[in-house]
């Protein structure tokens, strides 16, 4: 502890560094660092300063170079995301373009509900060289940068104009990256002169200091109303989303479930919460979802839903549940507990299910919703089974398809190993064939649903995963479309011995958009590779070839025999591998599971498909929800 009354003279940036590295938590017996250390590309608006400052922490706070801001802060997202949100990561990126590519990344930590800390350059608070490289001027306004664009993706926003500043807004800052309720992204704005501005700090404010993860207790009153609700169930459902993990309650909500034979279904980000084989998991939920647990989530008359936003795709833009049925929401965060007039039951999630199992003792959901939920499980299993098949049960050859993919790496991963994915079709295709082998395994980046996230996650969840499980793998499954948009950090794994395996699954071009175009009449355009404005013949991309001029270890292969064969050299090597396959983009999909899904159709249209698929579209509407 420092001494009453002393002080430190640093720079803004100094400070900013050093009591990011005093800042500790204790996980799993361990006390480590807060700060998991930053991914940095330095340019004239960060380097000279925030950059002489990180050096003489790079022991404390390890610094990773990436190839783009947009993926560096990504990898720290999903590293945030391994790390069930009680560790975080920094990227910082000079000014202008290098912080405006960061926005897209705070959209992703924002809608998940993610730490992500971004320390960014700024224009010069005295104004005196201004217009500055890469300014964007605001005539009206000289205050505006760019960087107030972050303002509307941030649960922190802050510019630092005098380095006395960072005594306030920082503990803040991290406060709120910690916060269950408020967890998010963070940008601080750094002005090129402030950095480099010296202060007297106390130094008190670099003590070290161990921080616990809050945990809110919920109100005996919402429990109260939320058992009586639930006592009266006949055909209670449990919906388990992502907030279970984050809060630890994984085994709590399998205990509560088995105590109270309640079925339990899984939202996208809760996708590996009860493993594949407990007799009360009744599969994904949603559009992206199972049979078997729509058809329950239509008969239910209450849903326990817990840690979960219950956006549009969970809930079939809400139609998924019947209009009648009373929905009780435990959450942390109010606003998501009170969405569409839920019961709440703001706290959270491990306290909420101990006090809500203690106040339903002796009740449990009637044999016959239990007998149904079991045979409606079986026939999804059974679907599965075949679904990833290559061949049919009358022994008819498929196409290669994702979910034949998909079905392959679950069979041959390890129980503990990591799959990451994002966007396009397969988060689908993930959710409905995965059978979660551990609890925590599965990253499906679906809230933001942001192409590119794939790779560049995968980076920053093997950052994460070596610190506790070096021997394990993170699998990265990607589409073409996804790929080709952003890849560069392959050649970060590479450089930095964060090995992937890369599964690149190759449709020729954006194939599920495709598929919604079809399905809703109108003719494939401008998403197939072959459908686009082209000067030559469309060709397939050689991503083997190209990921190994980035280093890694590749191979292109034709069929799922010799893609686990290739998959058993991948979990060998040393070093990242990327296996490329082409997959069919019409008759591969899975195509059952699916609940409605509310998307613009016209009204008025000269295509007799395109009004038919209108009229569709709208009878699919009577189920939903609307203020109830």
């Amino acid at each position: 502890m420092a001494e009453a009354g002393t002080t430190i003279r640093l720079t803004m940036a100094q400070a900013l560094v050093r009591h990011l590295a005093a800042q500790m938590i204790e996980i799993d017996g361990r006390r480590v660092t807060l700060c998991g250390g930053g991914f940095a590309i330095f340019g004239h608006g960060n380097v000279t300063c925030l950059g002489e400052a990180l050096y003489r922490h790079k022991d404390v706070l390890p610094v990773w170079r990436g190839q783009n801001e947009q993926s560096m802060a990504m990898a720290a997202v999903a590293y945030a995301k391994q790390q069930l949100r009680r560790r975080f990561m920094f990227a910082t990126a000079s000014a202008g373009p290098g912080t405006t590519n960061m926005l897209t990344s705070a959209g992703i930590a924002h809608t998940n509900r993610l730490p992500l800390l971004m320390l960014c350059g700024d224009a010069y608070v005295t104004r005196l060289p201004d217009p500055v490289l890469q300014q964007v001027e605001h005539f009206g306004n000289p205050t505006v940068s760019v960087n107030d664009a972050f303002k509307a993706a941030t649960r922190f926003w802050d510019r630092i104009t005098h380095p006395a500043q960072l005594l306030q807004s920082l503990p803040t800052a991290i406060d709120t990256l910690l916060d269950p309720a408020d967890c998010g992204p963070v940008f601080l704005g750094l002005p090129q002169d402030v950095q480099g501005w010296a202060f007297d700090y106390p130094a008190a404010f670099f003590d070290e200091r161990v921080h616990r993860i809050r945990r809110q207790g919920p109100d005996l009153a919402e429990i109260a109303d939320a058992a009586q609700v639930l006592k009266a169930a006949r055909r209670p459902l449990l919906v388990a989303g992502g907030g279970v993990q984050y809060s630890g309650a994984v085994a709590e909500l399998t205990a509560f479930a088995e105590a109270h034979r309640i079925p339990v279904v899984e939202t996208i980000a809760g996708r590996a919460n009860l493993l594949a084989g407990h007799e009360l998991n009744c599969g994904p939920l949603g559009v992206t979802g199972s049979n078997s647990a729509n058809a329950l989530a239509a008969q239910a008359d209450v849903i326990l839903a817990v840690g979960t936003r219950l956006q549009d795709f969970t809930t079939g833009s809400w139609t998924a549940f019947a209009p009648e049925a009373r929905i009780v929401s435990v959450n942390v965060g109010r606003y998501d507990a009170s969405k569409h007039r839920s019961l709440p039951v703001v706290g959270d999630a491990r306290l909420a299910l101990g006090l809500l199992d203690q106040a339903l003792e002796g009740y449990g959901a009637p044999d016959a919703w239990t007998a149904m939920a079991a045979d409606e499980r079986a026939r999804w299993n059974d679907y599965v089974d075949q679904n990833v098949r290559p061949v049919t049960k009358d022994g008819s050859n498929r196409p290669m398809s994702y979910a034949q993919v998909i079905g392959r790496v679950n069979a041959l991963c390890d129980a503990r190993d990591r799959v990451v994915t994002a966007a396009g079709g397969l988060p689908a295709e993930v959710a409905a064939n995965w059978r979660t082998k551990s609890v925590g395994s599965v990253d499906v980046e679906f809230g933001f649903s942001c192409m590119g996230y794939e790779i560049a996650g995968g980076w920053g969840a093997r950052i994460g995963q070596m610190e506790t499980e070096p021997d394990k793998d993170t699998i990265v499954l990607v589409g073409d479309g996804s790929y080709l948009l952003l890849n560069s950090d392959i050649y970060s794994s590479v450089l930095t011995g964060r090995k992937l395996i890369v599964i690149v699954c190759d449709n020729g071009g954006f194939a599920v958009i495709d598929k919604l175009q079809n399905n809703t009449g109108n003719a494939s355009f401008n998403n197939l590779i072959r459908d686009c404005a082209l000067a030559v013949e469309p060709f397939a991309v050689d991503f083997a070839a190209h990921a190994r001029a980035m280093g890694a270890q590749a191979e292109t292969v034709g069929s799922l025999a010799e893609f686990d064969d290739a998959f058993h050299r991948a979990k060998a090597a040393t070093r990242t591998c990327v296996i490329a396959l082409q997959v069919d983009a019409h008759d591969g999909w899975t195509t059952e599971g699916h609940t409605w899904w509310e998307v613009g159709t016209p009204q008025v249209s000269e295509s007799e498909r395109v009004r038919d698929a209108h009229a569709r579209q709208e009878a699919g509407r009577a189920r939903q929800r609307v203020g109830v």
